[in-house]
């Protein structure tokens, strides 16, 4: 004999769409890489956003309007980094997304005499 069939309703249901549905069966990047600490910022014009862009394009787009990095945007998002990866190449590949760079003056890695000293702090504690 079955027991009461259990019904799920609101948050608990889980995800209605599938993480593959939102980069059309896609797994692979080709060609973007991102790391988790790549900071993407919206190129362009960013009062407005194209109207073709999927609901996810589109949030994660206005989540860029300010500097934000990958490993943000997929909190945020709360969707597999994979999926997000894919979303963000999306908008690279469209022109909506760029790479942030480093302020100028400023060097693009750390002096090496600066991570020394702060090892040899780390290791004194």
């Amino acid at each position: 004999m079955e027991g009461p069939k259990e019904r799920w309703i609101g948050q608990d249901a889980g995800a209605l769409v599938r993480p593959y549905t939102l980069t059309r069966g896609r797994t692979r990047l080709n060609g973007i890489r991102f790391d988790l600490v790549t900071i993407l910022v919206a190129a362009g014009d960013r009062r407005t956003s194209p109207t073709w862009l999927s609901n996810e394009h589109r949030r994660l787009f206005e989540l860029c309007r300010t500097p934000a990095t990958v490993a943000d945007l997929t909190s945020d998002m709360d969707l597999p980094l994979k999926v997000v990866h894919i979303l963000l190449a999306d908008l690279c590949e469209k022109g909506l997304l760029q790479e942030a760079t480093p302020a100028r003056g400023r060097p693009a890695r750390p002096d090496a005499a600066l991570l020394t000293r702060v090892l040899e702090g780390l290791q004194d504690l």
